[in-house]
């Protein structure tokens, strides 16, 4: 990220923060801001064509602090892992080009699957691809998800996650929206520092019943000044990924709610509180 903030080289801008755009329309954003550090969509580099689209990044000289996509597998369904596997080897090797600095996805829908046949599923599903992605040295990481998204995960912690990941032998992505009201939140950070790839920061207004449906930091309730400074206590050394999406960051236009959300991240960064400015705090309804 070409800020002068203390601590901006650690701020990267999600893909997801730009949703309905594609990859093309991703790039032409990121060279007229300025912004050099990204996570790049697995979607979006499938529909623009694996080769070409992860050329396209590599060409454009931006650190790509991960690479993510949803769920890969459908864990109730193991007649389709075979093509589920081949798409993440395609990202592996995307992975590979753009020079990803970790491999971000979520566990995939369990079906009607317990949540321990989930996981045995899951285990046996990634397998091979883990043994890949060994193989080219790219960290892979496991997102827990809000509760409502189980059509994309079963891991709806920070905690379970963690547990998971350390059985998978992978790391771990850190959703702030997914776990900031958890139990004993400072000492899952603390336990699990050692195995963080990345941490996730958006916002969140409390009453919302939509999903998704984030904030720019400090135009929620979530408390991120505290959050991010037991995340910065235990040790963490990589980046803060902003994952804006929904209803409020499509209002405001990506063009403000990117820059003002960098602005914001990097003063938590920096030690101070995210200060709402305009647009103000979003509706509660």
């Amino acid at each position: 990220m070409t800020r002068t903030r203390p601590g901006a080289d650690r701020i990267s801008v999600s893909a997801i923060c730009t949703y309905d755009w594609s990859l093309e329309e991703d790039l032409a954003f990121y060279a007229d801001h300025g912004i050099t550090n990204v996570g790049v969509s697995v979607v979006k580099l499938e529909r623009h064509g694996w080769i070409d689209g992860a050329a396209r990044v590599r060409d454009a000289g931006l650190r790509v602090t991960n690479l993510i996509g949803l769920g890969p597998f459908h864990l109730a369904r193991p007649g389709q892992w075979g093509q589920q596997r081949e798409r993440l080897m395609h990202a592996l090797e995307a992975g590979a080009t753009v020079g990803a600095e970790c491999l971000v996805f979520t566990t995939g829908p369990a079906g009607g699957l317990t949540w321990e046949a989930a996981a045995d599923a899951l285990e046996e599903a990634l397998g091979p691809v883990l043994g890949e992605a060994r193989d080219r040295a790219i960290p892979f990481a496991l997102e827990h998800t809000n509760s409502l998204r189980v059509d994309v995960g079963f891991v709806h912690t920070l905690r379970d996650v963690v547990d998971l990941a350390q059985r998978l032998g992978v790391g771990v992505c850190m959703e702030i929206n997914a776990c900031w009201a958890e139990r004993d939140l400072g000492s899952t950070i603390l336990d699990a520092v050692d195995r963080l790839q990345l941490v996730q920061v958006s916002d969140f207004a409390v009453g919302t019943r939509s999903t998704p449906n984030r904030l720019v930091p400090g135009d929620g309730d979530i408390p991120l000044a505290r959050i991010v400074g037991q995340v910065l206590d235990a040790g963490y050394q990589g980046c803060f990924d902003l994952e804006l999406i929904g209803p409020a960051i499509d209002a405001e236009g990506y063009d403000r709610a990117i820059p003002r959300a960098v602005d914001r991240l990097a003063e938590l960064l920096a030690g101070g509180p995210p200060a709402p400015t305009s647009p103000g705090r979003a509706s509660r309804a």
